[in-house]
């Protein structure tokens, strides 16, 4: 049975660490707008183990799935800006759902104060470790040779994008079948329900390394250290075929300064922690921290870069 909420550690560990820091008392909830399982609450749940620890209360990571991380957006955003609710999130909710929707319950920008990105990650597409299809000139071919018989899926709305700039770089057609986290469709992927999908690296290394999946190609410029036999999109005929997600930590707007940098200082001392840089490396989630200032130009940036790609490729939703 799935556990929404999953306390990491108990009062009194190192009681009152953070408290001298003018920290309120109480339990931290890390809100993840993805499943349990998803590339996003695996790495929070690392992060905020070590956090619980060093600021001496409970941190419990909820993991809000569905509704494209809105729910959780929202919940976050309408929350007390006491430094006791983080959003641990992704370019989902702060990059392409302002694309995607006329209008959203929460602005991704003034609803939030950033604190910091936490990590970055290609997307590597996906068939069945079964299928006959080896090369993604192989899939694109089995594609164009049988319009409207294909499908594809995605659980978060970057995968999607990443799928639907394939499909338009390729001049393929499938069909979008949505769930509510990646790594949700990928028996279906394995039954032959869907053809082919783009997940991030982290969950694409998992089901590549249990014997689920095989890759046919990464959405960077150069090989993934982690997948090294995989080709990039440009190797495998398909420059344009470029995108790169993100994952960052929020807080609601109005959060003190001084607690946002905190968290932020605290974040930069756990990513250092070699037993912690040795777990998120092997999931492929190695950090890639910025100050407050650096992610908050940043997730504008991607704002408007994500809502170019969407343009470009013609994305609409159902």
């Amino acid at each position: 049975m799935r556990r929404r909420g999953f306390v990491l550690a108990t009062p009194g560990v190192v009681a009152g660490a953070a408290r001298g820091q003018s920290w309120p008392a109480g339990r931290v909830t890390v809100v993840v707008p993805f499943p349990a399982g998803a590339a996003t609450d695996i790495s929070a749940r690392v992060y905020a183990e070590r956090l619980a620890t060093l600021w001496g209360q409970p941190v419990v990571v909820d993991s809000k799935g569905g509704g494209n991380g809105i729910p959780a957006a929202e919940f976050v955003a309408r929350a007390k800006p006491d430094g006791l609710t983080i959003f641990a999130t992704s370019a989902m909710t702060q990059a392409v759902n302002p694309a995607l929707y006329d209008k959203l319950p929460y602005d991704p920008i003034e609803d939030f104060s950033p604190i910091t990105r936490m990590g970055t990650s290609p997307f590597v597409l996906l068939v069945d470790k079964n299928s006959s299809i080896r090369t993604a000139s192989e899939l694109t071919a089995r594609l164009k040779a049988e319009p409207g018989k294909h499908n594809f899926g995605a659980g978060a709305l970057p995968a999607r994008v990443a799928s639907e700039l394939y499909k338009m770089a390729a001049g393929v057609d499938a069909t979008y079948v949505g769930y509510k986290s990646n790594p949700q469709a990928i028996p279906d992927v394995q039954s032959g329900l869907l053809t082919f999908m783009m997940i991030d690296t982290v969950n694409a290394k998992i089901a590549i390394d249990r014997g689920a999946l095989k890759g046919l190609f990464v959405t960077d410029t150069e090989r993934y250290p982690l997948l090294p036999d995989l080709p990039t999109a440009r190797e495998a005929g398909l420059p344009e075929v470029l995108l790169t997600t993100w994952t960052g930590y929020y807080v609601p707007k109005g959060t003190p300064a001084a607690l946002v940098n905190k968290i932020n200082a605290d974040i930069h001392r756990v990513a250092a922690m070699p037993d912690v840089l040795a777990r998120l490396d092997a999931i492929g989630g190695a950090p890639r921290l910025m100050t407050p200032a650096e992610f908050a130009a940043f997730a504008r940036t991607e704002k408007e870069r994500w809502a170019k790609i969407i343009r470009h490729a013609n994305m609409k939703l159902e």
